[in-house]
């Protein structure tokens, strides 16, 4: 479209004069020639060939009603009818009053009265006509999606507000649908094909809200936003409208999830909607079972949960309402397992709730970027702690904290930890840092080069849950990594399955190759103890050893291990 634009406004705008009469075509051209370039066609068949030819060049059609072949009026319907010949605007040529909203029926912009009005006033209305034309496209440019041709999000949000406004607030359902693992489809298949997908889905969500009125927007790079007004029937017209999705894009490793707020006259600001359609959606990310769920009480009530945790957290920093458990790992490739460190894990002893469970709240911090404040707390709570180690056993237990996404993209993120350290004495390498594989594949230059300034500066990185997001081994070969951790799930059936203790060999082969040590989460058994140790693996953590304990029980664990030093010694 906006070639469109650039072409029309060339030295010349051309103009395209339809007239049958030779006289009336050559006095037109005579008062617009020093402006515009003219070009003439002497019947309505004439014109359509050559408006469907230049229709990227076209500024201004001029059009007489009545004409042999095809008249004026077939083809204004004949413009109408089509994308491209539409936004070319049409002035009439008529001595008749009573034609005039027939031609506005059919999409005319203006008039010129037959015999001609003043040289001035034609040029005017033409250059009006041509102006309004050429502000539309604008217009249109700025508040559509290039892509899907839906609308942006702040328009989007602006014209259902309008719409709200003008029908007094009538019941209307908000519907937020996402791509599922849509950054994968784009690494799998290229950009050019996940483009395809996005406008594939735009153009079905057009045609449901050309059904049921309302109106949509692309509201992310794999997130649509439906506006629609309120029925009875919308789980049934959902069910057919995903079975369009599936059979238009004919992919089955392609799936969308919806989450829907249906109106039933609590809220009636439309964003605060969007926000509870955002939110079931969000609750389907990791549900293959359905691909859409409706807002109710139960995530109403979990949601003002959450918004209670946002609003009590910085209280909870101040008075250390947030406890830092430590549980052990242990180095179990020699003749015993030897404490090899430990990972930190925080709870939170809430006044008013008890002790709050880390999957309530991590994710809430996640989500809204908080989890940065309770990082740097575990951070230094973390350091002080194998400082006080440190100081009462002569021993350094090195222990591994979270850094989290956001922490990444901080520019000082060094400096911050680096600071930490130093602040209690301690060699850099003795906070280990996890990132979870995930992280690595949302941006994995941008972290791998974050990554790699905090590994020249002495920190030790340690990839948490590896095997459970999306990482191609070629990226592998090339992260800055120190250790890789095997999520529990991965533990947990190998000593009844073979094909799961297979895929732990395989993973084990992996790191090999990348020659890092591994660490298996979740080990509660001494059965899965041999397992990983005969087929190589490194370091152990899980209940088989210790659950995560307050720091003051886990110098119980520091003392049998200075113990079994002394022993190995006599």
């Amino acid at each position: 479209m906006q070639e469109l634009l650039e072409r029309k406004k060339g030295l010349h705008r051309k103009v395209l004069i339809v007239d049958d009469e030779f006289i009336e075509r050559e006095m037109l051209g005579a008062m617009l020639c020093d402006l515009y370039e003219i070009v003439y066609a002497e019947n309505g068949a004439q014109a359509r060939d050559m408006i469907r030819r230049d229709r990227l060049m076209l500024s201004l059609v001029i059009l007489d009603l009545h004409m042999p072949v095809l008249d004026g009026y077939s083809l204004l319907e004949i413009m109408r009818s089509d994308g491209d010949l539409r936004r070319i605007p049409v002035i009439v040529l008529t001595s008749e009053k009573e034609a005039e909203a027939r031609s506005l029926q059919l999409g005319a912009a203006d008039f010129i009265s037959k015999p001609y009005e003043a040289p001035d006033v034609v040029r005017a209305r033409v250059r009006h006509s041509i102006e309004l034309a050429e502000d539309s496209v604008i217009i249109h440019e700025t508040e559509r999606d290039s892509l899907t041709g839906l609308f942006n999000k702040e328009f989007f949000f602006e014209y259902g507000k309008r719409i709200d406004e003008q029908n007094g607030y009538m019941a209307m359902d908000a519907i937020v649908l996402d791509i599922n693992r849509f950054r994968v489809v784009n690494e799998l298949y290229g950009r050019k094909y996940g483009d395809t997908v996005l406008k594939k889905i735009g153009s079905s969500i057009h045609e449901l809200v050309q059904q049921t009125g309302g109106l949509a927007c692309r509201s992310g790079s794999n997130s649509f936003g439906i506006y629609i007004p309120h029925s009875s029937d919308l789980k049934d017209r959902l069910e057919e409208f995903r079975a369009e999705i599936d059979q238009t894009l004919d992919d089955k490793s392609i799936s969308v999830r919806m989450g829907i707020y249906c109106d039933d006259g609590s809220i009636s600001d439309m964003e605060r909607r969007f926000d509870c359609a955002r939110l079931a959606c969000h609750k389907l990310r990791s549900s293959y079972s359905t691909c859409y769920d409706f807002y109710n009480a139960e995530l109403h009530s979990r949601e003002m949960h959450s918004e209670r945790l946002i609003t009590d957290m910085d209280k909870a920093l101040e008075e250390k309402q947030f406890k830092v458990f430590y549980q052990p790992k242990y180095n179990i490739s020699g003749d015993r397992p030897v404490l090899a460190s430990a990972e930190a894990l925080v709870r939170w002893f809430h006044p008013e709730f008890g002790m709050v469970s880390p999957g309530e709240f991590i994710s809430v911090f996640e989500n809204n970027g908080l989890i940065h404040k309770l990082d740097r707390y575990v951070w230094n709570e973390a350091a002080s702690q194998i400082r006080l180690w440190k100081e009462k056993f002569g021993m350094t237990v090195p222990v591994s904290v979270n850094v989290s996404r956001v922490d990444i993209f901080d520019p000082l993120l060094g400096d911050k930890l680096c600071g930490i350290t130093e602040q209690n004495g301690l060699e850099h390498e003795k906070l280990l840092l996890e990132i979870t594989e995930s992280a690595y594949t949302d941006n994995s230059q941008q972290i791998a080069d974050t990554v790699s300034l905090l590994r020249d500066r002495g920190f030790k990185i340690e990839m948490d849950d590896f095997g459970c997001g999306y990482s191609s081994l070629n990226m592998l070969t090339s992260l800055p990594i120190d250790a890789l951790k095997l999520d529990m799930k991965f533990i947990k059936n190998i000593a009844s399955s073979r094909k799961d203790l297979r895929l732990v060999e395989i993973m084990l082969d992996i790191a090999k190759l990348l020659e890092v040590p591994v660490i298996a989460e979740g080990v509660e058994t001494k059965e899965q103890l041999e397992l990983l140790k005969n087929i190589g693996c490194d370091i152990i953590q899980g209940y088989y050893f210790s659950k995560p304990v307050p720091a003051d029980e886990f110098e119980e664990l520091i003392r049998a291990e200075l113990k079994e030093d002394t022993h190995a010694y006599c």
